[in-house]
Parts: structure tokens; C-alpha cells; sequence
């Protein structure tokens, strides 16, 4: 059996793959496995879903939406992508607080590895969970409910605790947002003026090639119904208003990005960088990003420019983004807010001899690494950086005592040593 990721860069070791098209064949499915990994859009740049024996898909089961006014929430299977229910729920007069850059995705797998989207007072896309559903490893249903013992734990998860079956997601009333860009930023400016920067409007992303001169852009995703000061001015800082569409990475077809110019849409259609229906990003790519406290963040920025020269023949381009702290055990926010350094690479085997250079870079600042993407960490730092990694091992082995959800990528990182 051949069986690859998204971008097809990592090809899956599981022997099988199975998609039952009921919970009670997925429940007859785990219980007889000795070991198992669900495996959701494929979107992680590393082996988390893969399995030494079974992986097991989700797109057979029922379609799950359902939303609840009255707690203002809405249940959806864990296998359905945030693209293909967003628009749905806005019709239905509601919103999720944030998208992620692709809404190709599946809720259960950016869930499970602490996929975040950005924006000063946004938390990441777990912080919306208020209930989980998932198989455990006896084969039973069950549900952990926002404020259970465990709870914070399991919501990001890495998949060690059980398969997701249905997530409900905190809701809002719709929302509109309008998408501006400003090219050539200086790096004197973003020093500078970092706060007033990602604060200027609801969701910001500055996206760089770490270039001495030039390249530099902020996207500003604004709410309507909040202040657009910054979205209505001609320039950032010095950054130029662009009155073109671009794509994130430089020469990209425009046509695959959401709408930019200022042009009103609803926030399912705008959140997001790229569109459903396109192949988003390079496609043939890989992806490393790490996460540091946001009183690192410009210390962090001048330690990745210090290593711009030996990236760049290797980079399609990198984004900045922040995210509120939260208390998700395994969250790479958890504790404390966050800036992400995001990294997007040709599909070449020496972009991971960059990688000790990236982690040792950002280690002084206390950067995690995005769980779902290339990186290259001594795991023994891992305990440092998550307060609670220790409670998570203790929930994992309650759960699963015969470690039918453990695979290698788990075994390197939370269970090594």
C-alpha cells in the first residue's frame, strides 16, 4: 500500500487503511487493533498520523452539523474540512472566531496539533472547543466536556487519547471582514512598531523572505463591525497600500487567495488566505514553524534574519503571525501569548539540515515547534517548554494503557525517555 500526505513529501508506513462508514464499525475497527492513528486531511509535513499497523479515515461517516443557539455552538464531525461547513454556518447567521490559512483542513486533525490561525486577541482554533467526542482504545464513545478533569488535555492531543469523531466549536453571530495589503515593510518599522503593527486590525499576517531590503508585506484582515483606522489608511508604516490581488508567495496566482483591495466579504471567505477549490500554498512544499513568547518576538525575528542568507535558496516565503495565550496542555500557546515564525520550503532534502539552525536559534527564546510540521528538537527540551507534559503522558496512559494509539512520532517526542 502507497500512501502519501498532502504535499507528498512523507509517505505513510501503515499497512492499511481503513474507512468505516458507521460509529459503530469505527468503534469494531479500533477495538481490534492492536495499533491505530486516525488519519484526517493528510495536511501534517510529518509522521504524527501515521501508524506502525492501521490508519483509519473518517470521510465514510455520517456528515455531522448540527447548531445549538441556545449554547451557541456547532457539532461537526471530526473528519469534515472548516471549508466545507463554514459557509453553512454563515448562512445560518453564525461564525467561528477564526480560520486557519487553508480551510482545507480537517477540524479533528488542526485541533489535535494546535493549528492557530492569527491575531492579537484571537486564541488559537482549539481554544473553540467546548466538547470532544472520540472511540477510545476499548472501542467505547466518549465525551469530555469544556471544564472535565482532562479536558485541557485532551483537546490537543496528537491523536495519543483516542479517534475524534464530532467537535463542537464555540460560535458567534456572522461577521464581515475586509482584507488590505501593504508591501515593503522596513525592518526598522516592524521593530519598531511590532505592537501597533499586529494590533491594527483583527487578524494580521506579515509575510517575509528575511531580505535585507524589500519583500516585506502585512495582510490586515479587519471585522466591520470593529475599527478599520488602519485598513482606511495609504500607507503602514511606510508599507505601500496595494491596489492589486497578490498571493501570499511571490508570483502565486492570485486567483487561489482570498480577496484583497478592501472589498467587503463574509469572514469564512476572507480569514483564510487561500480559497476552497484551489490548491492552496505551493502545493509541492514543506512547512516549519515555531512558536515563541511574544516578549521574544523582535529578539526572535533579528535571530531568523541573522539566518536569511543560508534559508533563502530553500524559502517560497515565511509569515509572522500572534495569538492569545491560552490553557491547553499541549498548546503551543499555552501559557503565554504567541508569535509564530512560519516557514514555507521548496520540497528539498537539505532544507532539513536547516533545521537544527532554526531550533538552536529560537531555543534561547523558548520556541516550540509546530507539531504537524518538519522540525528537528531534542526532545528532552520539550519538558522545559510544556508545564504539563507530564499530566498529558499521565492522561495518555490512562486512556490508552496498551498504547494502541502510540506510533513512532510520539514516541520520539512526548513519550521518549
Amino acid at each position: 500500500m502507497t500512501s502519501k500526505n498532502w504535499s507528498g513529501n512523507y509517505e505513510y508506513r501503515a499497512t492499511k487503511i481503513e474507512s468505516p462508514g458507521s460509529i459503530e464499525e469505527l468503534q469494531h475497527v479500533v477495538s481490534a487493533s492492536d495499533r491505530i492513528k486516525a488519519l484526517g486531511s493528510r495536511h501534517s509535513f510529518n509522521d504524527v498520523a501515521d501508524s506502525p499497523a492501521t490508519q483509519v479515515s473518517l470521510t465514510r461517516l455520517p456528515a455531522i452539523f448540527e447548531v445549538d443557539a441556545d449554547s451557541r455552538t456547532v457539532t461537526v464531525g471530526g473528519g469534515l474540512r472548516f471549508g466545507e461547513f463554514a459557509q453553512r454556518l454563515s448562512d445560518g447567521g453564525w461564525a467561528l472566531h477564526n480560520l486557519a490559512s487553508l480551510p482545507h483542513i480537517s477540524v479533528a486533525g488542526a485541533i489535535a496539533t494546535g493549528t492557530h490561525g492569527s491575531g492579537d486577541r484571537n486564541g488559537t482554533l482549539p481554544t473553540a472547543v467546548a466538547a470532544l467526542e472520540f472511540v477510545t482504545a476499548t472501542g467505547e464513545s466518549r465525551r469530555l466536556v469544556r471544564g472535565d478533569t482532562g479536558f485541557d488535555g485532551a483537546v490537543v492531543s496528537l491523536g495519543a487519547l483516542g479517534v475524534v469523531t464530532a467537535v463542537s466549536l464555540d460560535i458567534e453571530p456572522t461577521f464581515d471582514v475586509r482584507q488590505d495589503v501593504f508591501e515593503n515593510l522596513g525592518w526598522a518599522e516592524l521593530r519598531e512598531h511590532f505592537d501597533e503593527i499586529t494590533s491594527s486590525a483583527y487578524s494580521v499576517s506579515v509575510f517575509t523572505l528575511w531580505g535585507d531590503v524589500g519583500g516585506t508585506t502585512v495582510w490586515l484582515k479587519s471585522r466591520l463591525d470593529g475599527d478599520t483606522t488602519a485598513a482606511d489608511r495609504d500607507d503602514l508604516f511606510g508599507a505601500v497600500r496595494q491596489t492589486t490581488e497578490l498571493h501570499p508567495l511571490p508570483g502565486g496566482p492570485s486567483a487561489n487567495a482570498t480577496q484583497q483591495s478592501g472589498v467587503p466579504g463574509p469572514w469564512w471567505d476572507r480569514l483564510a488566505h487561500f480559497r476552497m477549490g484551489f490548491t492552496p500554498s505551493a502545493g509541492e512544499e514543506l512547512q516549519t514553524e515555531y512558536l515563541v513568547p511574544r516578549e521574544h518576538a523582535v529578539a526572535a525575528i533579528d535571530a531568523m534574519r541573522a539566518l536569511g542568507p543560508a534559508m533563502a535558496p530553500y524559502l517560497l516565503i515565511s509569515e509572522i503571525r500572534t495569538m492569545r495565550a491560552d490553557d491547553l496542555w499541549l498548546s503551543p500557546a499555552y501559557g503565554h501569548d504567541t508569535v509564530g515564525l512560519h516557514f514555507t520550503w521548496t520540497q528539498e532534502e537539505a532544507v532539513f539540515g536547516l533545521l537544527p539552525a532554526i531550533d538552536a536559534a529560537l531555543a534561547p527564546f523558548r520556541g516550540r515547534p509546530h507539531w504537524g510540521k518538519v522540525f528537528d528538537i531534542d526532545s528532552s527540551r520539550l519538558d522545559s517548554l510544556y508545564p504539563r507534559l507530564a499530566d498529558f503522558r499521565g492522561l495518555a496512559e490512562q486512556m490508552d494503557p496498551s498504547g494502541k494509539f502510540r506510533n513512532a512520532y510520539l514516541d520520539r517526542t512526548i513519550f521518549a525517555g
